[in-house]
């Protein structure tokens, strides 16, 4: 089996997870009850006119009266045509929203998610290096430090020190802030020091782990005996071997805050990305746009676990593609 014929199963086996995860979802969601009809309902009651008829006007209103697997069908049609349909909940498209979250997302989530790969590797490495010293306790607690904490506590305790107490950073996010702003980058400083500090510890664990296995190997010892400097043997002959079992990690790590952790995050410091979008979404049972954030999570997830398996590959040259 070559690289394209393997990228090209992973793609459709992608495709069908994709497919299947969307599709509980509707499901899910079209049997939930939708607070709008409810509400008219409530409203045509009080006001002395008839709930079912109120109820059922929402209903065609919504487009909730067709049958379900018509509903689904029309779904369907619209996911591979980037139709995501119209979210009541914001009055705009999904896609719309979709991106306008993700605009605030990134903002946060690309720094983080430098940082964690270079420091999550290069703690554990450095740890490794100092095994049962200070250095490695030291390092192993700061690790474990924003690990063992909740985020979404650690983000408000955090917020109440330095914004309310301190006022350092600003209490309300603004979303009308440039991006590259030293504004942006006050009120960006917190939510990114939660997110690495919670993320970096199992990354740090095994990659401590791991180096401490390689250090002690023959390939080590002849760099040594050949003058390599420290530094280089280290970073090549000890972290890049150390990286094929901890892409693992690291793939399982980020994914699980990106599409947990981080919604918490957002709603503690308000942010308005896809993750307080989402939450928001689900309150007020906007089912289009609750599905078009699934599909876009689902495709991060899909997405990430691919590069997981392709970076396997060129980490370690004797993984084959007939093996996998």
């Amino acid at each position: 089996m070559g690289f394209a014929t393997y990228v090209t199963a992973r793609m459709l086996w992608a495709a069908l997870v994709s497919f299947i995860i969307v599709t509980v979802t509707f499901v899910l969601l079209s049997f939930a009850p939708n607070p709008s009809i409810q509400e008219a309902a409530t409203q045509a009651a009080l006001q002395g006119g008839d709930p079912a008829a109120a109820a059922e006007r929402e209903r065609e209103l919504r487009g909730l009266n067709e049958p379900l697997h018509v509903r689904y069908m029309d779904f369907l049609q619209s996911v591979y045509t980037l139709d995501w349909g119209w979210s009541q909940y914001r009055s705009q498209p999904v896609t719309e929203a979709v991106y306008e979250g993700l605009y605030y997302t990134a903002q946060y989530s690309v720094p983080w998610t430098i940082l964690t790969l270079v420091l999550g590797p290069l703690v554990g490495l450095y740890s490794a290096a100092n095994m049962y010293s200070w250095k490695d306790h030291a390092a192993t607690g700061f690790a474990f430090f924003g690990y063992a904490i909740p985020n979404f506590f650690f983000a408000i305790i955090l917020l109440l020190v330095f914004a309310v107490w301190l006022e350092w950073i600003p209490v309300v996010y603004n979303a009308n802030a440039a991006v590259f702003s030293l504004e942006n980058v006050r009120q960006l400083i917190l939510p990114v020091f939660v997110l690495v500090t919670g993320s970096i510890g199992g990354i740090m664990r095994v990659s401590r782990n791991e180096s401490a296995e390689f250090q002690n190997s023959e390939f080590m010892k002849t760099a040594r005996a050949k003058g390599v400097s420290p530094i280089r043997a280290y970073l090549y002959h000890v972290l890049r071997p150390t990286m094929v079992p901890l892409s693992t990690t690291i793939v399982g790590q980020l994914l699980a805050l990106f599409l947990g952790s981080s919604l918490l995050v957002e709603i503690v410091f308000g942010i308005p990305g896809l993750g307080r979008i989402t939450y928001e979404a689900l309150v007020a049972q906007d089912t289009n746009l609750v599905l078009g954030t699934t599909l876009f999570f689902t495709f991060i997830a899909v997405v990430g676990n691919l590069l997981e398996d392709i970076v396997f590959t060129v980490l370690d040259p004797r993984i084959s593609y007939d093996d996998r």
